[in-house]
């Protein structure tokens, strides 16, 4: 199937899920603060743009930081746990039960060690986005064909020239491919963060609006976060498209 056809596929059934949504709220008289209608989100997230934009700029720089530092911390442990593989197997069980442990159980711990400001919904971002990164790019990295790995060492090269020119370049799809799973759920840390103890943001403009029964406001916020997940997932595929040239 391609592109066009798969896009119009795609907004068809997400129309359809609108009207749908919408005729049964309209037909139930469902009341606005239980399950507002498409159309009441819609409005509310336009005519409160300047509201939402200001607490979802907050969110947005939560989330770019914690892309930052997960970004800083995997690709480091990643090359070490694949120079070598003792490091990996000590550090595999403790990634994989950073993974078990509930994103909720840890944002309490958070707040008390980093306080209600930023960095704790940073941390919390950077959390989530690390697992898939780390994987991902030792996986690459693992994969790297044998024959060209005998190739480099047979001409001499060193670690850091066959990495450059040959690992790096091979674990790259595999780096992104994490990277833009890694985006795409960056928004529950931050979000989870400002639910637990925040003064701004779009979690924490979820919560005060569900207080107050404005759940039109709280899916509007929603709106709002799977705009900056998508926006993320299409700046790391054009990167992607950008950079992996020779795959094409």
């Amino acid at each position: 199937m391609s592109f066009v056809k798969r896009t119009v596929v795609s907004t068809g059934l997400l129309l359809l899920l609108f009207l749908l949504w919408e005729g049964a709220c309209r037909l139930a008289n469902i009341p606005i603060f239980i399950l507002p209608a498409p159309s009441r989100v819609l409005f509310v997230a336009v005519t409160q743009a300047p509201l939402l934009a200001y607490h979802a700029a907050m969110t947005g720089i939560e989330i770019i930081l914690g892309i930052f530092f997960s970004i800083t911390a995997a690709i480091p442990l990643a090359v070490v746990m694949f120079v070598y593989p003792s490091v990996e197997q000590a550090f595999s069980p403790l990634l994989v039960a950073s993974q078990a442990i509930p994103v909720f159980a840890l944002a309490p711990l958070l707040i008390v060690w980093f306080g209600y400001g930023i960095w704790s919904k940073v941390f919390m971002a950077a959390i989530i986005i690390f697992f898939p990164i780390v994987v991902n790019l030792l996986e690459g990295l693992k994969s790297c064909d044998s024959d060209y790995r005998k190739l480099f060492h047979l001409m001499g090269a060193p670690f850091f020239q066959s990495f450059r020119y040959l690992y790096w370049p091979w674990a790259l799809p595999y780096f992104l491919a994490g990277l833009k799973v890694g985006v795409s759920v960056a928004t529950i840390g931050a979000v989870i963060g400002e639910w637990v103890g925040a003064q701004r943001g779009l979690g924490y403009l979820m919560i005060q609006s569900n207080a107050r029964l404005r759940v039109d406001l709280v899916f509007a916020s929603i709106l709002w976060l799977t705009a900056i997940g998508i926006f993320l997932w299409i700046l790391v595929g054009a990167i992607e498209k950008r950079t992996l040239t020779w795959t094409r």
